[in-house]
Protein backbone atom coordinates (compact mmCIF):
# COMPACT_ATOMS: atom_id res chain seq x y z
CA UNK A 1 0.00 0.00 0.00
CA UNK A 2 1.73 3.63 -1.10
CA UNK A 3 -0.04 6.51 -1.13
CA UNK A 4 -0.02 10.34 -0.20
CA UNK A 5 -1.48 11.98 2.37
CA UNK A 6 -0.99 14.87 5.11
CA UNK A 7 -0.14 13.21 7.70
CA UNK A 8 0.09 14.83 12.13
CA UNK A 9 3.44 13.90 13.71
CA UNK A 10 2.46 13.31 16.81
CA UNK A 11 6.73 13.57 17.63
CA UNK A 12 7.58 16.35 16.26
CA UNK A 13 4.05 17.77 16.87
CA UNK A 14 3.80 19.16 13.09
CA UNK A 15 1.69 18.60 10.05
CA UNK A 16 3.16 17.77 6.86
CA UNK A 17 2.89 15.54 3.54
CA UNK A 18 4.12 12.50 3.37
CA UNK A 19 4.59 9.47 1.26
CA UNK A 20 3.77 6.66 3.00
CA UNK A 21 4.47 3.18 2.30
CA UNK A 22 2.78 -0.16 4.26
CA UNK A 23 3.74 -3.92 4.27
CA UNK A 24 2.27 -6.09 6.22
CA UNK A 25 0.07 -4.09 8.41
CA UNK A 26 3.11 -1.99 9.79
CA UNK A 27 4.35 1.20 8.34
CA UNK A 28 7.43 0.69 6.08
CA UNK A 29 8.05 4.36 5.06
CA UNK A 30 7.07 7.52 5.86
CA UNK A 31 9.21 9.93 3.61
CA UNK A 32 8.41 14.27 3.97
CA UNK A 33 8.23 15.40 0.36
CA UNK A 34 7.68 18.65 -1.29
CA UNK A 35 4.68 20.72 -2.23
CA UNK A 36 4.55 21.16 -6.35
CA UNK A 37 2.11 21.51 -9.14
CA UNK A 38 2.18 17.98 -9.48
CA UNK A 39 0.95 17.38 -5.76
CA UNK A 40 -1.57 15.12 -5.00
CA UNK A 41 -2.68 13.56 -1.58
CA UNK A 42 -4.84 10.45 -1.82
CA UNK A 43 -6.99 11.13 1.29
CA UNK A 44 -9.20 14.40 1.73
CA UNK A 45 -8.43 14.71 4.93
CA UNK A 46 -5.85 14.74 7.95
CA UNK A 47 -3.90 11.21 8.14
CA UNK A 48 -3.52 11.03 12.19
CA UNK A 49 -2.55 8.00 14.52
CA UNK A 50 -5.49 6.06 15.78
CA UNK A 51 -6.44 7.30 19.42
CA UNK A 52 -5.67 5.04 22.20
CA UNK A 53 -7.78 4.59 25.47
CA UNK A 54 -5.18 3.64 28.10
CA UNK A 55 -7.84 2.93 31.08
CA UNK A 56 -11.26 1.76 30.15
CA UNK A 57 -13.55 -1.27 31.34
CA UNK A 58 -15.47 -2.53 28.98
CA UNK A 59 -17.57 -4.12 30.35
CA UNK A 60 -19.16 -0.84 31.47
CA UNK A 61 -19.99 -0.37 27.53
CA UNK A 62 -22.91 -3.25 28.17
CA UNK A 63 -21.78 -5.17 25.08
CA UNK A 64 -18.58 -7.68 24.29
CA UNK A 65 -14.88 -7.08 23.52
CA UNK A 66 -16.02 -7.67 20.03
CA UNK A 67 -19.35 -5.52 19.78
CA UNK A 68 -17.39 -2.35 21.29
CA UNK A 69 -14.63 -2.73 18.75
CA UNK A 70 -17.35 -1.87 16.18
CA UNK A 71 -18.64 1.21 17.96
CA UNK A 72 -15.28 2.70 18.86
CA UNK A 73 -13.46 2.50 15.56
CA UNK A 74 -16.73 5.04 14.23
CA UNK A 75 -14.94 6.80 16.59
CA UNK A 76 -11.18 7.22 15.79
CA UNK A 77 -10.27 4.66 18.42
CA UNK A 78 -7.63 1.56 17.42
CA UNK A 79 -6.55 0.68 20.87
CA UNK A 80 -7.43 0.09 23.97
CA UNK A 81 -6.02 -0.49 27.53
CA UNK A 82 -8.85 -2.74 29.29
CA UNK A 83 -8.68 -3.77 32.82
CA UNK A 84 -11.54 -6.78 32.75
CA UNK A 85 -11.68 -6.93 37.01
CA UNK A 86 -15.32 -6.89 36.25
CA UNK A 87 -15.50 -9.64 34.50
CA UNK A 88 -13.23 -11.13 36.81
CA UNK A 89 -14.98 -10.29 40.18
CA UNK A 90 -17.93 -12.84 38.84
CA UNK A 91 -15.67 -15.60 36.75
CA UNK A 92 -12.05 -14.79 37.58
CA UNK A 93 -9.38 -16.04 35.11
CA UNK A 94 -11.98 -17.93 32.91
CA UNK A 95 -13.62 -14.39 32.69
CA UNK A 96 -10.60 -13.05 31.33
CA UNK A 97 -10.08 -15.47 28.81
CA UNK A 98 -13.49 -14.84 27.72
CA UNK A 99 -12.83 -11.49 27.20
CA UNK A 100 -9.27 -11.91 25.01
CA UNK A 101 -10.80 -14.66 23.17
CA UNK A 102 -13.43 -12.81 22.11
CA UNK A 103 -11.39 -9.59 21.33
CA UNK A 104 -8.82 -11.45 19.41
CA UNK A 105 -11.87 -12.54 16.80
CA UNK A 106 -11.94 -8.37 15.37
CA UNK A 107 -9.42 -5.94 13.56
CA UNK A 108 -8.94 -4.00 16.97
CA UNK A 109 -6.28 -3.87 19.38
CA UNK A 110 -7.25 -4.73 22.90
CA UNK A 111 -4.39 -4.97 25.24
CA UNK A 112 -5.27 -5.97 28.50
CA UNK A 113 -4.11 -5.25 32.33
CA UNK A 114 -3.93 -7.96 34.87
CA UNK A 115 -6.59 -7.91 37.59
CA UNK A 116 -4.93 -6.70 40.40
CA UNK A 117 -8.13 -6.38 43.57
CA UNK A 118 -10.20 -9.52 42.78
CA UNK A 119 -12.33 -8.73 44.91
CA UNK A 120 -11.63 -4.61 45.38
CA UNK A 121 -12.02 -5.51 49.31
CA UNK A 122 -12.45 -8.82 51.91
CA UNK A 123 -15.58 -6.38 52.70
CA UNK A 124 -18.14 -8.26 50.22
CA UNK A 125 -18.50 -11.30 48.02
CA UNK A 126 -17.52 -11.72 44.77
CA UNK A 127 -17.66 -14.75 42.54
CA UNK A 128 -13.93 -15.22 42.28
CA UNK A 129 -10.75 -14.47 43.51
CA UNK A 130 -7.44 -13.47 41.43
CA UNK A 131 -4.95 -14.15 44.42
CA UNK A 132 -0.79 -14.03 43.17
CA UNK A 133 -0.78 -17.38 41.73
CA UNK A 134 -3.62 -16.39 39.24
CA UNK A 135 -1.97 -12.89 38.19
CA UNK A 136 1.47 -14.60 37.83
CA UNK A 137 -0.36 -16.65 35.27
CA UNK A 138 -1.71 -13.88 33.81
CA UNK A 139 0.68 -11.77 33.58
CA UNK A 140 2.78 -14.05 31.31
CA UNK A 141 0.47 -13.92 28.42
CA UNK A 142 1.40 -11.58 25.77
CA UNK A 143 -2.22 -9.48 25.55
CA UNK A 144 -1.76 -9.10 29.43
CA UNK A 145 0.53 -5.56 29.13
CA UNK A 146 0.53 -4.57 32.88
CA UNK A 147 -0.80 -4.68 36.69
CA UNK A 148 -4.22 -3.37 36.69
CA UNK A 149 -5.21 -0.43 38.70
CA UNK A 150 -4.44 -1.08 42.00
CA UNK A 151 -7.60 -0.11 44.17
CA UNK A 152 -6.53 -1.63 47.53
CA UNK A 153 -4.42 1.79 48.57
CA UNK A 154 -4.79 0.29 52.17
CA UNK A 155 -3.17 -2.71 51.70
CA UNK A 156 -0.42 -1.55 49.67
CA UNK A 157 0.32 1.32 52.34
CA UNK A 158 0.16 -0.98 55.26
CA UNK A 159 2.12 -3.86 53.54
CA UNK A 160 -0.31 -6.63 52.91
CA UNK A 161 1.66 -9.03 52.02
CA UNK A 162 -0.72 -10.71 48.83
CA UNK A 163 -0.79 -7.14 47.90
CA UNK A 164 2.50 -6.58 47.34
CA UNK A 165 3.34 -9.95 46.02
CA UNK A 166 1.29 -8.61 43.24
CA UNK A 167 3.10 -5.96 42.97
CA UNK A 168 6.13 -7.67 43.18
CA UNK A 169 5.49 -9.80 40.16
CA UNK A 170 4.65 -7.17 37.80
CA UNK A 171 7.83 -5.58 38.56
CA UNK A 172 9.47 -8.95 38.12
CA UNK A 173 7.92 -9.30 34.67
CA UNK A 174 8.61 -5.54 33.59
CA UNK A 175 5.31 -4.43 33.24
CA UNK A 176 3.49 -1.11 34.28
CA UNK A 177 1.23 -0.92 37.34
CA UNK A 178 -1.82 1.05 36.88
CA UNK A 179 -2.48 3.00 40.56
CA UNK A 180 -6.02 4.08 42.49
CA UNK A 181 -5.75 5.97 44.77
CA UNK A 182 -8.50 8.53 45.36
CA UNK A 183 -7.38 11.48 47.82
CA UNK A 184 -4.64 9.60 48.71
CA UNK A 185 -1.70 11.85 49.96
CA UNK A 186 1.13 12.94 51.82
CA UNK A 187 3.12 10.37 53.69
CA UNK A 188 0.52 7.25 52.71
CA UNK A 189 1.19 8.87 48.74
CA UNK A 190 4.80 8.03 49.23
CA UNK A 191 4.26 4.61 50.45
CA UNK A 192 1.91 4.00 47.75
CA UNK A 193 4.26 5.30 44.82
CA UNK A 194 7.41 3.63 46.34
CA UNK A 195 6.04 0.30 45.35
CA UNK A 196 6.48 1.16 41.43
CA UNK A 197 2.57 2.31 40.90
CA UNK A 198 3.04 4.94 38.27
CA UNK A 199 -0.29 6.43 36.90
CA UNK A 200 -3.47 7.15 38.67
CA UNK A 201 -7.01 7.66 36.64
CA UNK A 202 -8.77 8.88 40.04
CA UNK A 203 -7.59 13.03 40.55
CA UNK A 204 -10.50 15.00 41.32
CA UNK A 205 -8.86 18.30 41.76
CA UNK A 206 -6.04 20.42 40.63
CA UNK A 207 -4.11 20.05 44.02
CA UNK A 208 -4.43 15.98 44.30
CA UNK A 209 -3.32 15.81 40.54
CA UNK A 210 -0.35 18.53 41.77
CA UNK A 211 0.98 16.36 44.43
CA UNK A 212 0.93 13.16 42.37
CA UNK A 213 2.91 14.62 39.13
CA UNK A 214 5.61 16.53 41.37
CA UNK A 215 5.74 12.80 43.09
CA UNK A 216 6.57 11.20 39.83
CA UNK A 217 2.95 9.81 39.03
CA UNK A 218 1.39 9.71 35.20
CA UNK A 219 -1.72 11.55 35.37
CA UNK A 220 -4.74 10.41 33.97
CA UNK A 221 -7.97 12.46 32.92
CA UNK A 222 -11.24 11.36 32.92
CA UNK A 223 -13.63 11.45 30.76
CA UNK A 224 -16.30 8.87 31.23
CA UNK A 225 -19.95 8.92 31.81
CA UNK A 226 -20.38 8.85 35.65
CA UNK A 227 -17.24 10.68 36.48
CA UNK A 228 -16.62 14.01 34.64
CA UNK A 229 -13.44 14.56 36.27
CA UNK A 230 -12.09 17.11 33.24
CA UNK A 231 -13.39 20.36 34.20
CA UNK A 232 -11.87 19.95 37.70
CA UNK A 233 -9.10 19.27 36.94
CA UNK A 234 -8.38 21.90 33.72
CA UNK A 235 -9.95 24.37 35.71
CA UNK A 236 -6.12 25.50 36.92
CA UNK A 237 -7.16 29.05 37.71
CA UNK A 238 -10.18 27.61 40.40
CA UNK A 239 -8.14 24.94 41.61
CA UNK A 240 -5.06 26.97 42.06
CA UNK A 241 -6.99 29.12 44.60
CA UNK A 242 -6.15 26.92 47.79
CA UNK A 243 -2.84 26.20 46.76
CA UNK A 244 0.03 27.64 49.17
CA UNK A 245 2.86 28.32 46.02
CA UNK A 246 5.28 29.32 48.70
CA UNK A 247 5.53 25.34 49.76
CA UNK A 248 6.77 24.44 46.12
CA UNK A 249 9.63 25.30 44.07
CA UNK A 250 9.72 23.65 40.89
CA UNK A 251 9.79 25.18 37.18
CA UNK A 252 6.56 23.03 35.99
CA UNK A 253 4.40 24.83 38.89
CA UNK A 254 5.94 28.05 37.89
CA UNK A 255 4.79 26.95 33.92
CA UNK A 256 1.63 26.28 35.59
CA UNK A 257 0.61 29.08 37.45
CA UNK A 258 2.71 31.64 36.29
CA UNK A 259 2.37 30.91 32.39
CA UNK A 260 -0.77 29.47 32.16
CA UNK A 261 1.30 26.39 30.52
CA UNK A 262 -0.38 23.48 32.54
CA UNK A 263 -0.93 21.15 29.85
CA UNK A 264 2.41 19.27 31.22
CA UNK A 265 0.53 18.09 34.54
CA UNK A 266 -1.47 15.60 32.54
CA UNK A 267 -0.41 12.29 30.63
CA UNK A 268 -3.57 11.09 29.32
CA UNK A 269 -7.16 11.40 28.53
CA UNK A 270 -9.12 8.13 29.62
CA UNK A 271 -12.30 6.67 29.84
CA UNK A 272 -12.94 4.79 32.36
CA UNK A 273 -16.30 3.44 32.69
CA UNK A 274 -18.30 4.63 29.12
CA UNK A 275 -22.34 3.66 29.14
CA UNK A 276 -22.97 2.76 25.38
CA UNK A 277 -25.65 5.76 25.43
CA UNK A 278 -22.56 7.78 25.64
CA UNK A 279 -20.56 5.71 23.01
CA UNK A 280 -22.55 5.57 20.40
CA UNK A 281 -22.00 9.78 20.38
CA UNK A 282 -18.42 9.77 20.11
CA UNK A 283 -15.67 8.51 22.27
CA UNK A 284 -11.62 9.95 22.93
CA UNK A 285 -12.44 12.18 19.74
CA UNK A 286 -15.02 14.05 21.87
CA UNK A 287 -12.60 14.18 25.14
CA UNK A 288 -10.15 15.67 22.83
CA UNK A 289 -12.07 18.54 21.48
CA UNK A 290 -13.06 18.93 24.85
CA UNK A 291 -9.74 19.27 26.52
CA UNK A 292 -9.11 21.82 23.94
CA UNK A 293 -12.43 23.79 24.47
CA UNK A 294 -11.31 24.02 28.36
CA UNK A 295 -7.80 25.49 27.57
CA UNK A 296 -5.58 22.68 27.02
CA UNK A 297 -3.00 22.90 24.24
CA UNK A 298 -4.58 20.42 21.11
CA UNK A 299 -1.73 18.80 19.80
CA UNK A 300 -0.65 17.86 23.71
CA UNK A 301 -4.25 16.77 24.39
CA UNK A 302 -3.85 14.59 21.01
CA UNK A 303 -0.77 13.60 22.32
CA UNK A 304 -2.57 11.99 25.67
CA UNK A 305 -4.61 9.65 23.25
CA UNK A 306 -1.91 8.95 21.05
CA UNK A 307 1.95 8.64 21.72
CA UNK A 308 1.70 9.10 25.69
CA UNK A 309 -0.06 5.94 26.12
CA UNK A 310 1.99 4.00 23.44
CA UNK A 311 5.21 4.39 25.46
CA UNK A 312 3.99 4.08 28.67
CA UNK A 313 2.87 0.76 27.93
CA UNK A 314 4.95 -0.01 25.45
CA UNK A 315 2.97 -0.37 22.47
CA UNK A 316 3.48 -0.79 18.42
CA UNK A 317 1.20 2.07 17.19
CA UNK A 318 0.80 5.81 18.71
CA UNK A 319 2.45 7.21 15.53
CA UNK A 320 3.02 7.39 12.05
CA UNK A 321 6.66 6.07 12.45
CA UNK A 322 8.28 3.39 9.99
CA UNK A 323 8.14 -0.21 12.12
CA UNK A 324 4.96 1.23 14.20
CA UNK A 325 1.76 -0.94 12.82
CA UNK A 326 -0.57 0.93 10.64
CA UNK A 327 -3.59 2.33 13.07
CA UNK A 328 -4.40 5.62 11.71
CA UNK A 329 -7.45 7.50 11.04
CA UNK A 330 -8.32 9.84 8.40
CA UNK A 331 -10.40 13.30 9.66
CA UNK A 332 -11.66 16.35 8.36
CA UNK A 333 -9.57 18.61 10.34
CA UNK A 334 -7.59 18.29 13.30
CA UNK A 335 -10.13 20.58 15.38
CA UNK A 336 -13.76 19.27 14.33
CA UNK A 337 -12.08 15.60 14.58
CA UNK A 338 -14.63 14.32 12.55
CA UNK A 339 -13.52 10.81 11.27
CA UNK A 340 -14.07 9.82 7.82
CA UNK A 341 -12.08 6.52 7.80
CA UNK A 342 -10.57 4.00 10.27
CA UNK A 343 -7.41 2.03 9.74
CA UNK A 344 -6.39 -1.06 11.78
CA UNK A 345 -2.88 -3.06 10.54
CA UNK A 346 -3.34 -0.71 7.12
CA UNK A 347 -7.10 -2.15 6.37
CA UNK A 348 -9.74 -0.17 6.44
CA UNK A 349 -12.40 -1.23 9.17
CA UNK A 350 -14.63 1.62 9.04
CA UNK A 351 -15.47 3.72 5.44
CA UNK A 352 -16.93 6.90 6.63
CA UNK A 353 -20.68 5.02 6.48
CA UNK A 354 -20.17 1.50 7.39
CA UNK A 355 -18.01 -0.74 9.73
CA UNK A 356 -16.48 -3.49 7.65
CA UNK A 357 -16.37 -6.65 10.13
CA UNK A 358 -18.55 -8.46 12.32
CA UNK A 359 -18.92 -9.20 16.01
CA UNK A 360 -18.55 -13.08 17.20
CA UNK A 361 -20.56 -13.76 19.82
CA UNK A 362 -19.65 -14.48 23.36
CA UNK A 363 -20.81 -16.87 25.49
CA UNK A 364 -20.64 -17.35 29.58
CA UNK A 365 -22.00 -19.87 31.87
CA UNK A 366 -25.25 -17.70 34.03
CA UNK A 367 -23.66 -16.59 37.57
CA UNK A 368 -26.78 -15.09 38.73
CA UNK A 369 -27.69 -17.44 41.22
CA UNK A 370 -30.02 -15.48 44.10
CA UNK A 371 -33.28 -16.89 45.15
CA UNK A 372 -36.55 -14.54 44.75
CA UNK A 373 -36.72 -11.83 47.18
CA UNK A 374 -40.16 -11.56 49.65
CA UNK A 375 -40.63 -7.16 50.18
CA UNK A 376 -39.67 -8.09 53.73
CA UNK A 377 -36.17 -8.87 52.53
CA UNK A 378 -36.00 -4.77 52.70
CA UNK A 379 -37.10 -3.89 55.52
CA UNK A 380 -34.70 -2.02 57.95
CA UNK A 381 -36.53 -2.50 61.63
CA UNK A 382 -36.33 -0.26 65.15
CA UNK A 383 -38.52 -0.64 68.21
CA UNK A 384 -39.29 3.13 68.55
CA UNK A 385 -41.31 5.94 67.11
CA UNK A 386 -38.49 7.73 65.16
CA UNK A 387 -34.34 6.95 64.45
CA UNK A 388 -31.62 8.83 63.54
CA UNK A 389 -29.80 6.83 60.34
CA UNK A 390 -26.73 7.02 58.66
CA UNK A 391 -27.21 8.22 54.96
CA UNK A 392 -24.85 7.81 51.52
CA UNK A 393 -25.12 11.16 50.29
CA UNK A 394 -24.15 10.93 46.46
CA UNK A 395 -23.83 13.37 43.92
CA UNK A 396 -24.37 13.45 39.68
CA UNK A 397 -21.37 12.77 37.92
CA UNK A 398 -19.10 11.85 41.33
CA UNK A 399 -17.79 8.74 42.24
CA UNK A 400 -17.20 10.16 45.52
CA UNK A 401 -20.13 10.20 48.44
CA UNK A 402 -20.18 12.15 51.67
CA UNK A 403 -21.82 10.55 54.88
CA UNK A 404 -25.12 12.07 55.77
CA UNK A 405 -27.42 11.43 58.73
CA UNK A 406 -31.41 11.75 58.82
CA UNK A 407 -34.36 11.30 61.24
CA UNK A 408 -36.86 9.02 59.93
CA UNK A 409 -40.27 7.66 61.24
CA UNK A 410 -40.85 3.84 61.82
CA UNK A 411 -43.93 2.62 61.11
CA UNK A 412 -44.62 -0.99 62.67
CA UNK A 413 -41.52 -1.24 63.75
CA UNK A 414 -39.88 -0.43 60.21
CA UNK A 415 -37.60 2.19 59.24
CA UNK A 416 -39.62 4.77 56.61
CA UNK A 417 -37.89 6.35 53.81
CA UNK A 418 -38.43 9.97 53.10
CA UNK A 419 -38.99 11.62 49.75
CA UNK A 420 -39.15 14.81 51.19
CA UNK A 421 -35.92 14.97 52.72
CA UNK A 422 -35.16 12.99 49.31
CA UNK A 423 -34.45 9.54 51.42
CA UNK A 424 -34.56 6.42 49.65
CA UNK A 425 -33.80 3.24 50.34
CA UNK A 426 -30.72 1.11 49.23
CA UNK A 427 -29.87 -2.40 49.24
CA UNK A 428 -27.15 -4.74 47.60
CA UNK A 429 -28.32 -8.47 47.22
CA UNK A 430 -25.45 -11.34 46.91
CA UNK A 431 -26.03 -13.29 43.90
CA UNK A 432 -23.42 -15.97 43.58
CA UNK A 433 -25.63 -18.31 45.89
CA UNK A 434 -25.16 -16.89 49.53
CA UNK A 435 -28.24 -14.91 49.37
CA UNK A 436 -26.91 -12.13 51.72
CA UNK A 437 -28.83 -8.67 51.77
CA UNK A 438 -27.46 -5.45 52.84
CA UNK A 439 -30.10 -2.62 53.81
CA UNK A 440 -29.24 1.58 54.15
CA UNK A 441 -30.63 4.76 53.32
CA UNK A 442 -28.99 7.12 50.32
CA UNK A 443 -29.45 10.41 49.09
CA UNK A 444 -29.16 12.60 46.09
CA UNK A 445 -31.41 10.49 43.57
CA UNK A 446 -34.50 12.33 43.89
CA UNK A 447 -37.17 9.01 43.09
CA UNK A 448 -40.19 10.03 44.22
CA UNK A 449 -41.88 6.02 43.11
CA UNK A 450 -40.70 2.76 42.35
CA UNK A 451 -37.03 1.20 41.87
CA UNK A 452 -34.22 0.73 39.93
CA UNK A 453 -31.88 -2.52 39.83
CA UNK A 454 -29.02 -3.40 38.51
CA UNK A 455 -26.42 -6.22 38.36
CA UNK A 456 -23.42 -4.10 37.57
CA UNK A 457 -22.28 -3.04 41.25
CA UNK A 458 -18.80 -2.19 41.15
CA UNK A 459 -16.71 -4.66 41.70
CA UNK A 460 -17.79 -7.75 42.88
CA UNK A 461 -21.43 -7.25 40.71
CA UNK A 462 -23.84 -8.29 43.14
CA UNK A 463 -27.25 -7.19 42.70
CA UNK A 464 -28.00 -3.39 43.95
CA UNK A 465 -31.77 -1.70 43.74
CA UNK A 466 -32.54 1.90 45.61
CA UNK A 467 -36.41 2.26 45.66
CA UNK A 468 -38.97 4.14 48.11
CA UNK A 469 -41.09 0.96 48.62
CA UNK A 470 -40.49 -2.19 49.49
CA UNK A 471 -42.75 -4.05 47.23
CA UNK A 472 -40.84 -2.07 44.08
CA UNK A 473 -37.30 -3.54 45.45
CA UNK A 474 -38.37 -7.02 45.56
CA UNK A 475 -40.35 -6.72 41.78
CA UNK A 476 -36.93 -5.01 40.28
CA UNK A 477 -34.57 -7.85 42.00
CA UNK A 478 -36.61 -10.39 40.89
CA UNK A 479 -37.07 -9.25 37.54
CA UNK A 480 -33.04 -9.37 37.64
CA UNK A 481 -33.06 -12.61 38.91
CA UNK A 482 -35.50 -13.84 36.03
CA UNK A 483 -33.84 -12.18 33.20
CA UNK A 484 -30.08 -13.17 34.13
CA UNK A 485 -28.79 -10.10 34.94
CA UNK A 486 -28.95 -6.93 33.93
CA UNK A 487 -30.85 -3.33 34.78
CA UNK A 488 -34.57 -3.45 35.71
CA UNK A 489 -36.72 -0.57 36.41
CA UNK A 490 -40.06 -1.02 38.10
CA UNK A 491 -43.17 0.94 39.36
CA UNK A 492 -47.30 0.87 40.07
CA UNK A 493 -47.48 1.62 36.04
CA UNK A 494 -44.84 0.50 33.93
CA UNK A 495 -41.95 -2.01 34.31
CA UNK A 496 -38.80 -2.80 31.98
CA UNK A 497 -35.52 -4.40 31.85
CA UNK A 498 -32.52 -4.93 30.34
CA UNK A 499 -31.37 -8.05 29.78
CA UNK A 500 -27.04 -8.82 30.32
CA UNK A 501 -26.76 -12.51 30.16
CA UNK A 502 -23.01 -12.26 29.78
CA UNK A 503 -21.75 -12.22 33.36
CA UNK A 504 -24.38 -10.11 34.32
CA UNK A 505 -22.71 -6.91 32.83
CA UNK A 506 -22.58 -7.19 29.00
CA UNK A 507 -24.42 -8.33 25.84
CA UNK A 508 -24.13 -9.23 22.24
CA UNK A 509 -26.63 -7.17 20.62
CA UNK A 510 -25.66 -4.10 18.40
CA UNK A 511 -24.24 -1.33 20.99
CA UNK A 512 -26.89 0.75 19.20
CA UNK A 513 -29.80 -1.45 20.22
CA UNK A 514 -27.95 -1.62 23.87
CA UNK A 515 -27.93 2.02 23.91
CA UNK A 516 -31.81 2.50 22.54
CA UNK A 517 -33.00 0.37 25.54
CA UNK A 518 -31.10 2.05 28.17
CA UNK A 519 -32.51 5.11 27.09
CA UNK A 520 -35.92 3.95 27.53
CA UNK A 521 -34.55 2.93 31.19
CA UNK A 522 -33.46 6.71 31.52
CA UNK A 523 -36.64 7.92 30.54
CA UNK A 524 -38.63 5.70 33.04
CA UNK A 525 -36.07 6.71 35.34
CA UNK A 526 -36.81 10.08 35.19
CA UNK A 527 -40.59 9.83 35.00
CA UNK A 528 -40.03 8.46 38.48
CA UNK A 529 -38.09 11.46 40.07
CA UNK A 530 -34.42 10.32 39.20
CA UNK A 531 -32.65 13.51 39.29
CA UNK A 532 -29.31 12.15 38.13
CA UNK A 533 -28.39 12.10 34.46
CA UNK A 534 -26.45 8.32 34.72
CA UNK A 535 -28.27 6.85 37.48
CA UNK A 536 -27.55 3.23 36.36
CA UNK A 537 -23.75 3.84 36.31
CA UNK A 538 -24.05 6.24 39.36
CA UNK A 539 -25.99 3.48 41.18
CA UNK A 540 -23.45 0.82 39.97
CA UNK A 541 -20.29 2.59 42.23
CA UNK A 542 -22.46 3.07 45.51
CA UNK A 543 -21.11 -0.58 46.08
CA UNK A 544 -17.20 0.31 45.34
CA UNK A 545 -15.88 -0.17 48.66
CA UNK A 546 -12.77 1.85 47.87
CA UNK A 547 -13.92 5.14 46.52
CA UNK A 548 -14.64 7.44 49.86
CA UNK A 549 -16.36 8.30 51.53
CA UNK A 550 -19.80 5.73 52.69
CA UNK A 551 -21.32 3.01 50.15
CA UNK A 552 -22.38 -0.16 50.59
CA UNK A 553 -21.90 -4.14 50.16
CA UNK A 554 -23.78 -7.42 50.47
CA UNK A 555 -22.42 -7.47 53.74
CA UNK A 556 -23.41 -4.03 55.43
CA UNK A 557 -23.01 -0.30 55.12
CA UNK A 558 -18.99 0.71 54.78
CA UNK A 559 -16.72 3.38 56.02
CA UNK A 560 -14.88 4.12 52.93
CA UNK A 561 -12.45 6.89 55.30
CA UNK A 562 -12.14 3.68 58.20
CA UNK A 563 -12.21 1.26 56.03
CA UNK A 564 -14.76 -0.80 58.56
CA UNK A 565 -18.29 -1.32 58.37
CA UNK A 566 -20.91 1.21 60.38
CA UNK A 567 -24.13 0.99 61.85
CA UNK A 568 -27.29 2.14 59.79
CA UNK A 569 -28.91 2.85 63.14
CA UNK A 570 -27.26 6.03 65.05
CA UNK A 571 -28.38 4.55 68.67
Amino acid sequence: MLFTAFILDVIANTIYPARITIENGIFKEVTPITINESFSVDFPGLMMPGFIDSHIHIESSMVSPAQFARVAVRHGTTSVVCDPHEIANVLGIEGVEAMIENASKVPFNFYFTAPSCVPATVFETSGAVLDSDAIKYLLKKDEIVALGEMMNFPGVINGDEEVHRKLELARAYGKPIDGHAPLVTGGDLDKYLATGISTDHECSNVLEALEKKVKGMKIMVRDGSSALNMEGLFDIEEGSKSIDFSKYNNMLLRDIFENGIYSPLFDFIVSDDKHPNDLIKGHLNLSVRKAFDLGIDLLKAINMVTINPSYHYRLNCGAIIPGAQADFIIVDSIHDLNILQTYVGGECVFDGENVLFDAPKMITKNTVKASKKTPEDFDIHYDGDECEVNVIECFDGELLTKKATAKLSVKDGVIQPDIYQDVLKIAVVERYGGNTIANAFIKGFGLKKGAIASSIAHDSHNIIVIGYNSQMMADAVNQIIDDKGGIAVVSEDFSDSLPLPIAGLMSNEDVYEIADKLGVLHKMASSLGCQVEAPFMTMAFMALLVIPSIKISDKGLFDGDNFEFMDVVIE
